[in-house]
């Protein structure tokens, strides 16, 4: 006998058992991927505020600390004045203080008579002495140029021994607005001095005294081993003697040897560089 249609769906088992129905299963169904949105920050670029607003309680409280440490005028730019005389008292002047007060007493000595420039001058080395700042030392130098006294003199002789290389060079400097009296003391640190630059601006500073006596110390320099100080000695011969050689130290050197080639009249061809 035909089994119906529906027997279709199960399984033959032996008398006695019975049988499971098949099981149908569902079908699987792919879900679309979970994406993860970055968590918003309340200090992010497009809210400003929060920032600013930190910044200021930063500075309110570093502003707090800064008062209850020191006081309110300790570090305010604009303290009293009593204020400021106190830490004069306390700590001495500051260096740019200190080159105000010797700029206003030399302001006040030019416009006195000879008594008073002597005066002044003699208390300048006591200041030189006394000074350990190089930059203050250098602005005595420079004061000291401008008085003709015999202890303007000594400071600026003194200056060329400073142990400071500032010091020194700007003792050059004021030596060579001396002219003739300078002569030895620059020769002197030319020959010496261990520091190269130095040595330079003594041989600038002999050009600058526009002296002849300063033409043989100037030939000497012709001949020493590093080309940048030769080549200084040319420029500073060409300002002393009025004569135009060009830069050839050869021809430099052979006219500084020789007195009669000094006294000669100037070639063509220098006449013609002087132009030109």
């Amino acid at each position: 006998m035909p089994l119906p249609a529906s027997a279709s769906s199960f399984t033959l088992a032996a008398p006695g058992h019975r049988t499971m129905p098949t099981l149908r299963t569902m079908p699987v169904h792919r879900t679309m991927p979970v994406h993860r949105t970055m968590p918003v920050h309340s200090h992010s670029r497009h809210t400003p505020a929060g920032s600013a607003t930190s910044k200021v309680v930063l500075l309110a409280a570093f502003a707090g600390v800064l008062v209850a440490t020191t006081g309110c005028a300790g570090w305010l730019p604009w303290g009293d004045s009593a204020g400021v005389e106190k830490q004069i008292a306390r700590y001495g002047l500051t260096a740019d203080q200190r080159i105000a007060a010797l700029q206003k007493e030399a302001d006040e000595a030019r416009e006195a008579g000879a008594a008073a420039k002597l005066t002044y001058s003699q208390g300048l080395i006591q200041a030189l002495l006394e000074e350990h700042d190089p930059r203050v030392r250098c602005s005595i130098l420079e004061i000291a140029a401008d008085f003709d006294t015999p202890a303007a003199h000594a400071i600026c002789e003194g200056g060329l021994r400073d142990p400071d290389l500032r010091v020194r060079m700007t003792a050059c400097d004021v030596c060579g607005r001396r002219g003739k009296t300078a002569v030895p003391l620059l020769a002197a640190c030319m020959e010496t001095d261990a520091e190269i630059d130095v040595r330079l601006r003594a041989v600038r500073a002999l050009g600058e005294t526009g002296d002849a006596a300063a033409i043989p110390v100037l030939a000497i320099a012709l001949e020493d081993p590093d080309p940048a100080v030769q080549y200084r000695a040319v420029a500073s011969l060409r300002e002393v003697s009025g004569r135009d050689l060009g830069n050839d130290v050869n021809a430099w050197r052979e006219w500084a040897s020789d007195p009669e080639a000094r006294n000669s009249s100037p070639t063509m061809a220098e006449t013609i560089r002087q132009i030109f």
